[in-house]
């Protein structure tokens, strides 16, 4: 009866299919190939990332820190500068300034423009003065001290970039989707010819968006509607960049930067931030109340004091600095004492 037993489990055993079999070394070939793709194009854009690092005099971490940040887990600032230059050239003032704030916890995003013509105090320098000169004056430490002391927060990174970082960027996107709030013509600053942009939704390259975000003459708005403009190019690159399928996609956006950006934002730093990004809920826009100053026949915006202080806090809040119910008390007690004043 054994003899038997054996002989039926022998006639019934299967032997594995030919064809299965293949497949299987098929396939395991192909995620192996696939897997070194994507592993050399992920050295790459390090190696692309990496050659665009700057640091900073401070180190690691802004002084209004105890600790380092880590992005993807914890609230962090970045500072976005335009610089008003090409051809490899990070020098001068500053023609955009947009600081963007992450918070992970409830995956929100909040940008504030600041006037590059704000008078404000700057670190190191005498009196007071147009925030975007300190970039001239010191370069990126000293704009970083300044926004720092005028914020009250820290600024824990930052992405420096002239005309042609910010069209490269852009045409490596694919464009950028806005809302032209009218119809303008503005000079093309790379081709000295024009460029009309038309009112409505569209999607802008590298030089279109150049010319949206710089145009202030046309605007009723002045520098205020620029800055709305730049905030919302901004957000449109953050969307943009959130819906990547990969990572590696930004390879060939930094490789086409190379000399023209300077950040302190590591690779690993872009991965965590890619993964928030991804899941990203609400971007919130905020704006600088103030009032024009002309001075010694030097034109200023003089940023109010209540709202440095609003937006302060704000921003605060947001980076988990102080508890929201805080800032809410400072608020009414500063509506107090000026109503107790008047």
């Amino acid at each position: 009866m054994a003899q038997l037993r054996t002989e039926y489990k022998r006639k019934n055993k299967k032997r594995p299919n030919k064809f299965l079999r293949v497949s299987l070394f098929t396939l395991l070939g192909v995620l192996l190939l696939t897997g070194s793709v994507a592993a050399y194009m992920i050295i790459q854009a390090a190696n692309a990332v990496s050659s665009a690092q700057t640091d900073l005099e401070r180190g690691d971490r802004s002084d209004f820190r105890e600790n380092i940040v880590q992005p993807g887990s914890d609230p962090i600032s970045v500072l976005f500068l335009g610089l008003d230059s090409r051809d490899g050239d990070l020098r001068g003032r500053t023609d955009a300034m947009v600081l963007a704030t992450f918070n992970p916890e409830d995956k929100s995003i909040k940008i504030l423009n600041i006037p590059r013509d704000s008078r404000v105090e700057i670190v190191g320098r005498p009196g007071l003065d147009k925030i975007n000169h300190a970039h001239a004056f010191g370069g990126l430490d000293m704009t970083i001290d300044t926004v720092e002391n005028l914020l009250d927060i820290p600024v824990d990174y930052f992405v420096s970039l002239n005309f042609d970082a910010f069209m490269k960027v852009i045409d490596e996107l694919g464009g950028v989707e806005v809302d032209v709030p009218f119809t303008f013509t503005e000079k093309d600053n790379q081709t000295y010819g024009t460029i009309t942009l038309h009112e409505g939704v569209q999607t802008l390259n590298g030089e279109e968006a150049l010319a949206y975000v710089r145009m202030r003459k046309s605007d009723p708005r002045g520098d205020l509607g620029r800055g709305d403009r730049q905030k919302e190019v901004i957000e449109a690159i953050i969307k943009k960049t959130a819906s990547f399928s990969s990572i590696t996609r930004f390879n060939p956006i930094m490789d086409s930067l190379e000399g023209n950006l300077k950040t302190n934002i590591t690779f690993n730093n872009i991965l965590s931030m890619h993964t928030f990004a991804t899941d990203l809920g609400d971007i919130e826009s905020l704006s600088f109340e103030g009032d024009n100053l002309t001075e010694g026949g030097v034109y200023f915006y003089e940023l109010r004091p209540e709202s440095v202080r609003e937006i302060s806090q704000r921003l605060q809040v947001h980076l988990n600095i102080i508890e929201a119910v805080d800032a809410e008390f400072e608020v009414e007690t500063d509506e107090v004492e000026a109503e107790t004043e008047q």
